[in-house]
């Protein structure tokens, strides 16, 4: 976020680099800063003839070169945008001659989603020489309420710790997909609004009575009637439930626990960043830990194992999710 930050800052000082290489498994911030780049470096009357977009795999690193040694019209630079330049992985090191002596008037561009470039190699050496090459570094899970919460921040929205760890559970680390939902939610909800569980079940779809964050509340509290009857819905709606992801998170929550038991530092700061979970959260994890002494959790542990192997129709292809389900929450209760 900070060199991302320092990016732009540099590009309205008018630092502007001629090659901006981006990078890495999380394709939300090469996305947000190709499109500062395409929106801002040139006016709209100079795009016309100076700015560029080309896709990997429409074109070759030759095409590039040449499009990008070319002088710009009645500007002072031309922009030239790749998308998808990871589908030129293979020719990629073409690149190298260019990028030791990139046209200074021309700012490139090259948004290589979901790779990295090696480090070892010269058209890296010379990009990072000329130019800038940033890493986009996929989020950890227990890193993106955080972030959720910035990105609200610098909106004038907050969020509801319940409400954020909501949408992680649901949708994961893709942080594209998070912020288009949370722009919705901005669309709907006037400036200075909280975010609530409600919120994001009646505008975005999530129940915020049935589902996996809910699941293992109840499983933690050993509310065996309410975590029953999540189940019983999770079986009904099995597209929107899939076994495997239930067993995966219910499995991760109880690996906490293990975890939590063998910390010698219960200090609740420390808790949180050895389970990668908001401080608001602790206390359910500290009434699990007595629910569940650490020989139980152990037991629990190895037989989600064995239903997630079954989740997957290995040996047991005849259970229905509502069997494994019940069969999840027998071996945890029992």
């Amino acid at each position: 976020m900070d060199e991302v930050i320092k990016i732009v800052n540099d590009i309205k000082a008018g630092n502007i680099k001629p090659i901006y290489f981006l990078m890495g498994e999380e394709p939300y911030y090469i996305d947000k800063l190709s499109d500062y780049i395409e929106e801002n470096i040139l006016s709209e009357d100079e795009k016309g003839f100076n700015q560029t977009v080309m896709y990997g795999r429409d074109v070759s690193v030759e095409d590039i070169v040449s499009t990008a040694k070319r002088y710009p019209m009645m500007a002072e630079r031309q922009v030239v945008i790749v998308k998808e330049a990871q589908d030129l992985t293979k020719t990629i090191d073409k690149l190298e001659t260019y990028a030791e002596s990139p046209m200074l008037s021309t700012v490139l561009v090259l948004c290589y989603k979901y790779k990295t470039l090696d480090k070892r190699k010269k058209v890296t050496k010379n990009i990072a020489k000329s130019g800038i090459i940033f890493e986009s570094k996929k989020l950890y899970e227990n890193q993106v309420g955080d972030w959720i919460k910035r990105v609200l921040s610098g909106k004038k929205y907050t969020i509801e710790p319940k409400a954020s760890a909501m949408l992680v559970e649901f949708l994961g680390t893709d942080l594209s997909k998070i912020n288009n939902e949370l722009e919705k939610l901005q669309i709907i909800l006037p400036k200075g609004s909280t975010i609530s569980p409600k919120d994001i079940e009646e505008n975005i779809g999530f129940s915020k009575d049935f589902n996996v964050f809910e699941l293992r509340k109840a499983i933690g509290e050993r509310n065996q009637l309410k975590a029953y009857t999540i189940a019983e819905n999770f079986a009904s709606n099995p597209k929107e439930n899939p076994m495997v992801v239930t067993t995966s998170l219910v499995f991760g929550f109880f690996v906490q626990l293990l975890k939590y038991h063998g910390l010698k530092d219960k200090n609740p700061k420390n808790v949180a960043t050895v389970l990668g979970v908001n401080p608001f959260f602790l206390k359910e994890y500290d009434l699990a830990l007595k629910n569940y002494p650490m020989r139980k959790v152990s037991q629990i542990v190895a037989a989600l194992r064995e239903i997630d192997v079954k989740s997957k129709g290995v040996g047991a292809n005849a259970l229905s999710n509502a069997d494994l389900l019940k069969e999840m929450l027998y071996h945890i209760f029992n």
